[in-house]
This record gives C-alpha cells, structure tokens and sequence, in this order.
C-alpha cells in the first residue's frame, strides 16, 4: 500500500507532520480530514528512496524550458515503463526522481499529483499546454479511451523522433543561405559607415565631378551614417509591431497565405505538411485509433491553418461514408493527385496505416531532396549578389580616381 508524507493544520492552528498509509491520494486526504486535519501537503513517498530529501519539501521551480528533446525522452520512457506493467501513478513518480533538470521534475510531479488524484492522464497534460501540445495530449487521450497508452505514447515518441530529423535537415539546409546573407549585409553596413566617408573626403578636397553611380552610393552612405540609428530602430520597432500582428489568427493567415503562393518556398511547406499529417494519421491508425479520431487529431499537426481549413469538412465527408482519398481530394494544394492514388488503393486493400507512413517516408526523402536543391540554386546565386553588391561599390569608388588625375595633371 502506498505511504504518503503530508504536512497538514490542526484545530488549533498549529502544523503537523507525519507519514500515513493508503490505498491513493484521495483515501489519504479522507483520512486526514477524519482526523480534524486540514492537509496542506501530500505527498507519495517511495519506500525505496534512501537519503532523499522529504517528498512535502516545496521544489525548487527552474526557468530552463522543457525541450523538445526532453518531452521525447518523456515520453518514450513512460510508454516503456507502462508496456513492462508498471502501474501509472509509480511510473510517473520514477520519471519524477530521473528528470533531467528542477524544471522538468517540477512539470512531471504536477501530472504525478493530479494522476493520482483520479485525473486522466490527458487532462492532467492537458493543463500545462506550454509542455505538452494539443496534438500530443489529443493522442494520450485517444491511447487511454482505446486502453492501449503505452503503444500510443510510442508511437508519438517515434513521431517526435521523425518530427526532430525533419526540422533539423530543414534548419540544417537553411543555415548556410542565412549566414551568407547576415555576412553579406554585416560588409555592406561596414563598407557604407567606415569605408565611404573616407572616400568621400578625398572627393570633396578635389571638387571634381563624380560619376552617378558614385553619387548614388555616397548618399547611401551619409544617410546610413546620419540616420542609421533611427532607421535600425525604426526597423526594431517595425519587427516587433509585425511579430504581434503575426501572432494573431488573421495575420498568420495572410503570412501563410503569401508563403503557400510564393515559388519554391510553397510547394516545400505544403509538402512538409502533408508528410506530418500522413504520418500521424498512420501512426494513430497504426495504434488502433478510430479512423474519425485519428483524423482529427491529424488536422491539428498540419501546422498551417490555413492547409488545416482545406481539410475542415474531410472528418463530415468521411462520417458520411464517403472514402478518405475522396474526401481529401478538395486540397490539391496539400494532396497532389499521385498520393491521393496511393491512398485509395490503400483503403482497397486494408492497408492504409502502413501506406500512410510509406506516404510519409517517401514525401520526408523527397522535401530532403528538394531542400538540398534548392539551397544549392541559391548559394551560387546569392555570392553571385554579395560579389555585384561588393564589386559594385569598388567600382563606383574607383572610377572617380581615374578623374582626378586629370585634375591633379
């Protein structure tokens, strides 16, 4: 029978310790209150934990965040634990003594209390959106209605592995082009502030006639150097104005809206979407989710509201015993013809759980493909720009030089 450490108030005002033996949390809190007292604290207490620190002591909250690695450790650890029979409550408490940081102890302990308090498992994660995502508490809660938690929270723990491998090939192929453009605007911001002026004195004790593109990259350069504070402000400002624009439903919208139509950038995000939709519908379907639950979780980790929208009525058209292939078939933006193919034969032949993820796989290959691609289009093309940009202000620079030996002659 578990024991507990709670630290409760007598009638008198007075606090008091002790240790009692229950059959859960709520047994326990009767228990107290048979006794006239009014718990303050309660806590499990693992008979097996030597020389730790009272369960009752307050835990220290740490401001690190959970990571996106720790929520997978999390959860992969959770799910092994269950498919070995641990019961739930003990499991959570072990995860709470192995927490990587205060942090995460902290956010694991508040699921332990509210599990053992007869709180499912969904809602007790459900209240700590800023831990565990809609998608993720949606999937608990289809895996303990269907009474299958543990294969679920593998199945979001191999989901979450894949979901990392995507986003770090996606930053890994931007990171090059991004480097390139912050060097490339670093040396145009020095050769316009410290270089220029220099050249512009020169000009000046001679008096002679500059060429216009001469002209032109000296006013950019006095006005950088008289106005460029104000403008990096400015620009400060506008940033953060766009980002709480952005941050609202209608901002979003239109942003998502201009990237989907943009060349190059939109087919990659909308394929990016349709893999992590394919995967998690098979991934749910995989774990036995109902077809109608799975889609709706699978809506929510698009990721684009406005490629979620596109599939707003599939879940209705589906219910209606309509097919899936058909009922997605209004978002060719999001589904080309070909995967919706593979998706109707897939349903013909009872296998559309394992489709889904081939779907995913070979979709996942083909975005790593692309991206590759296009970064190795845009690395040439964007030194070719640094070099005009450079070359350019070198030679409106130089050209006046000529001109003034004619006046030193």
């Amino acid at each position: 029978m578990p024991q507990f450490r709670y630290t409760a108030v007598t009638e008198n005002g007075s606090n008091v310790e002790g240790k009692l033996e229950a059959g859960g949390r709520r047994e326990a809190l009767h228990d107290l209150e048979s006794r006239g007292l009014i718990p303050i604290r309660l806590e499990e207490h693992d008979k097996s934990e030597k020389n730790s620190a009272p369960a009752d002591r307050p835990k220290k909250r740490s401001n690190k965040k959970i990571s996106f690695a720790d929520l997978e450790d999390f959860t992969r650890s959770l799910a092994s634990l269950l498919a070995a029979s641990v019961p739930l409550s003990r499991a959570l408490s072990i995860l709470c003594r192995e927490a990587p940081h205060p942090a995460a102890e902290a956010h694991w302990r508040e699921v332990h209390n509210q599990v053992i308090d007869g709180v499912a498992l969904a809602d007790a994660m459900a209240k700590q959106p800023e831990v565990f995502p809609r998608v993720y508490v949606a999937m608990v809660a289809a895996g303990e209605a269907g009474g299958f938690l543990d294969v679920v929270l593998n199945q979001i723990a191999d989901f979450q592995t894949r979901e990392r491998e995507l986003r770090t090939n996606v930053m890994g192929a931007l990171l090059y082009p991004c480097i390139l453009m912050f060097m490339a605007l670093a040396v145009l911001v020095f050769l316009l502030v410290f270089f220029i002026p220099r050249f512009e004195v020169l000009f000046n004790d001679f008096q002679a006639e500059l060429p216009l593109l001469t002209k032109v990259i000296i006013s950019a350069s006095d006005f950088l150097v008289s106005y460029g504070l104000f403008l990096a402000l400015a620009l400060g400002l506008g940033a953060y104005y766009l980002q709480r624009w952005l941050s609202g439903d209608a901002g979003r919208r239109k942003l998502e809206k201009l990237l989907l139509h943009a060349p190059m950038v939109g087919p990659l995000l909308a394929r990016v979407a349709m893999a992590r939709f394919c995967r998690m519908l098979g991934t749910l379907l995989g774990a036995g989710v109902p077809l109608m639950n799975g889609l709706t979780v699978a809506r929510r980790s698009i990721g684009f509201q406005t490629l979620t929208d596109m599939v707003a009525d599939t879940t209705e058209r589906v219910s209606r015993g309509e097919g899936l292939a058909s009922s997605l078939g209004e978002s060719r933006t999001l589904f080309p013809g070909s995967a919706l193919e593979m998706i109707s034969v897939a349903e013909e032949s009872g296998r559309l759980d394992s489709e889904l993820l081939r779907l995913a796989d070979t979709s996942e290959r083909d975005l790593d493909r692309s991206l590759k691609t296009t970064v190795a289009l845009m690395e040439p093309l964007l030194l070719f720009a640094i070099a005009g940009f450079i070359g350019m202000i070198f030679v409106g620079m130089v050209i006046p030089i000529f001109s003034i030996q004619d006046y030193i002659q």
